[in-house]
């Protein structure tokens, strides 16, 4: 049986246009029948025509995108889908936008290797930007909270009747589940405002 060219294009969402996408595919020789568009977000795999494509692909076939971004956010993820189609189908992968992620038999084995090095260079580098992009929140969490700014909801106020169910529980007249309930609040709760008393806040 002859191999098929398949085209795969996405937008995150509908008011998005797959345009571009489509005439690059079309220029390359992918035919309109053999083009699967997804309007959804690239934060997973589970995209209903994505998986109709996987699901059309026999050993040889090629699978084009315009680039790899299409596939979805996640480098790793992408590393792992690159790996599925390339080895586990027995397909190949052009990326339009970037020559060398192009894993056709025509190109050899050093052109598929050339392939998963740029793969997973590029996924190296994405998790790098994610290690940053996480350590500079953290450094803005940490320099707003030094400047008095509090993060999650605002604390429970205690109500006027806090003082006195304490006592009738610290005296030991009740226990912490019923001071709890005078006070309407659970017991993890009343344990805290225990706690914060005995540290002096």
């Amino acid at each position: 049986m002859a191999s098929k060219t398949y085209g795969y294009a996405r937008v995150s969402s509908r008011d998005q246009n797959l345009d571009r996408q489509m005439d690059a595919l079309a220029a390359f020789g992918v035919s309109e029948e053999h083009v699967f568009a997804d309007r959804a977000s690239g934060r997973d795999f589970e995209r209903p025509e994505y998986q109709r494509m996987l699901g059309a692909l026999r050993r040889g076939d090629v699978v084009v995108v315009k680039s790899i971004d299409r596939f979805g956010r996640n480098y790793e993820e992408i590393l792992e889908e690159w790996r599925r189609i390339t080895r586990g189908a027995g397909c190949s992968i052009v990326v339009l936008d970037m020559p060398l992620l192009d894993t056709r038999e025509d190109r050899g084995v050093t052109g598929r290797l050339i392939s998963d090095i740029v793969l997973q260079l590029l996924s190296y580098v994405a998790e790098k930007e994610r290690d940053f992009i996480r350590q500079r929140q953290a450094e803005g969490i940490a320099a707003a909270r030094d400047r008095g700014v509090r993060f999650g909801r605002p604390p429970k106020k205690r109500p006027r009747s806090y003082a006195a169910t304490k006592r009738a529980y610290l005296s030991g007249t009740i226990t912490k589940k019923e001071a709890a309930v005078r006070l309407h609040v659970s017991p993890t709760t009343f344990e805290k405002w225990l706690a914060q008393d005995s540290d002096g806040r």
